[in-house]
């Protein structure tokens, strides 16, 4: 089963600082239909404005990744974390028993994220924040994994998360195409950060999701230069 949902059917809020498309009810949009999918529970596509961002603000019992596709975001927070992370690169911040953080695009052009956040297996726990670079030509080709709540992917790199879930990234060139398994009860989705592909044969244009259970395995065939972000979760 896969639901295309393309952008321009997203939810939206407009600020004279951000530009935020949901692909999932938050904040003031809510759609009874898109509220999570499986441990995933939401998914923003942000535009940032120069010289602005979110002010201190808490969070608790919530895994939350940061992909950034253009710009860089600052991070800092009530454990004495400061950090930059530049386009391309993620950052992920496990609110366990609670935390208070910002997040500002501190450059001179608009910064373009993806947020993502996924439920954890278990409430409370120390909180804390990492970043790590993901140079794209890395992930050529193939899928690589951000971020994960597997110890074997986190001793390859991959930024630890709470949830049995992955965060992956490909960049493909028109024509390449790859394939991820997955398994029984599992939930999928997919986001195009650019360019074009096919989703088990559903076509995505730019900054489409598509939400994917009950299939054996995705294949993502590119039908133009293609940046794709994919999270696997467990069913909640």
């Amino acid at each position: 089963m896969i639901e295309k949902r393309s952008f321009d059917s997203l939810g939206k809020f407009d600020a004279d600082w951000l530009a935020a498309r949901y692909h999932f009810s938050f904040s003031g949009y809510h759609d009874p239909e898109r509220v999570h999918w499986g441990a995933l529970r939401v998914w923003n596509d942000d535009t940032i404005e120069p010289k602005t961002g979110f002010p201190p603000h808490p969070h608790s019992d919530m895994e939350i990744i940061t992909y950034v596709r253009s710009g860089a975001i600052t991070h800092q927070d009530s454990l004495g974390n400061r950090g930059r992370t530049e386009a391309g690169d993620v950052q992920v911040m496990s609110a366990g028993s609670g935390v208070t953080h910002a997040e500002y695009n501190l450059e001179d052009e608009k910064t373009t994220i993806y947020q993502i956040w996924i439920l954890p297996k278990e409430r409370g726990g120390k909180p804390y924040w990492g970043s790590a670079k993901f140079p794209k030509a890395d992930r050529a080709g193939s899928l690589v994994t951000l971020a994960s709540g597997y110890a074997d992917d986190q001793s390859a790199g991959a930024l630890p998360i709470r949830q049995d879930a992955r965060v992956l990234a490909a960049t493909l060139n028109k024509g390449q195409d790859v394939s991820y398994p997955l398994g029984q009860g599992r939930h999928a989705y997919v986001a195009l950060a650019k360019g074009a592909a096919k989703v088990n044969g559903i076509e995505l244009g730019p900054r489409d999701g598509a939400a994917i259970s009950a299939e054996d395995a995705i294949r993502i065939e590119a039908s133009d230069d293609a940046e794709i972000v994919l999270v696997d979760a467990p069913q909640i």
